[in-house]
């Protein structure tokens, strides 16, 4: 299992890809998973994320404060307003426009765990600032996209609030209260999991994809550069502000992947549930599943060989 689990990490990236694009020529292959089923899936990633979860993974919340709280604002504020002006900046329409700054006001995601472990950077940081961040979620995410949208589109924050509670608070609780209890039965499970939630967001993707395929084509490369620039420019934010905190390597490396790395997957459940009038709302959070996996195995590439020795 062992093997199969590291292929799966390993090749993620190629793996998301590949659906994405079969899912975008050849949509029949996957208009049999319905949309009604990604809160489900989101739900069985947030559930597995739950079961890796240890009280160790918030002791650093106490032990470095500073690292944490920075974190907690970088992800609320840098990404949510570098959606917000990209929107603006390529007169994004309303339903696009709500897209992209959901993935904006998302947390972090395991992903971005995985793609630390591989730059080699502070994975303690990483796993805290993505826990933590993620069960601020339910609060931060609605109010922040209220903010931002409520000029543009209607927003339910109460609506949205008891979204991300059900798929995502509810599902992380649910495992870590079984991981506390139960450590040695889950344990065994831990080679499973990488492949259940590869497996999840690879339906998530083809299912947005498969259904919104024409729609894709006539929008897709204008999504695709504002999805781009809103990843690339959130891991320099990150890094740059993880330099500007003095941070030594490893930190810069674990900031800027978990501020640049969204819960796409999060956004997509959101746009389906939350606007449900605006079908392309969907998209943007697809096409970031996509491309933030591809951007985050060139990123740890590159970070692999950047010195991790505290200065």
């Amino acid at each position: 299992m062992k093997i199969i689990k590291d292929f799966f990490i390993k090749y993620m990236a190629l793996i998301v890809l590949v659906i994405a694009l079969v899912s975008l020529f050849a949509p029949q292959s996957a208009l049999w998973i319905s949309t009604s089923w990604i809160n489900y899936l989101l739900m069985v990633v947030m559930f597995g994320m739950g079961l890796t979860l240890k009280p160790e993974s918030f002791v650093l919340v106490f032990k470095r404060p500073k690292d944490i709280l920075c974190g907690i604002f970088a992800q609320f504020t840098i990404m949510p307003l570098l959606a917000f002006g990209l929107s603006r900046l390529f007169g994004l329409d309303a339903a696009l426009t709500a897209g992209v700054i959901l993935v904006g006001t998302c947390p972090g995601g395991t992903a971005s765990n995985v793609i630390t472990y591989f730059s080699k950077g502070d994975i303690a940081l990483s796993v805290s600032m993505t826990s933590v961040n993620t069960l601020l979620a339910p609060l931060l995410t609605p109010l922040v996209t209220y903010l931002l949208l409520n000029t543009t589109v209607e927003v339910n924050m109460a609506s949205m609030l008891l979204a991300i509670v059900n798929v995502i608070l509810i599902p992380i609780v649910l495992g870590f209260v079984i991981n506390r209890f139960f450590a040695t039965a889950t344990q065994k499970m831990v080679d499973l999991l990488p492949v259940i939630s590869v497996v999840a967001i690879c339906m998530i993707v083809a299912t947005v994809v498969a259904h919104n395929a024409e729609k894709i084509y006539t929008c897709g490369f204008l999504v695709l550069s504002v999805v781009v620039l809103h990843n690339l420019l959130g891991y320099l934010c990150g890094f740059t502000l993880g330099k500007l905190l003095k941070m030594e390597p490893a930190k810069v490396k674990a900031f800027s992947i978990e501020i640049g790395m969204q819960n796409s997957g999060l956004a997509t459940s959101l746009a389906a549930t939350s606007f449900p009038t605006l079908a392309m709302a969907t998209v943007p959070g697809a096409i970031f599943s996509v491309w933030h996996n591809i951007s985050g195995a060139i990123l740890a590439e590159i970070y692999r060989h950047w010195h991790t020795e505290e200065k």
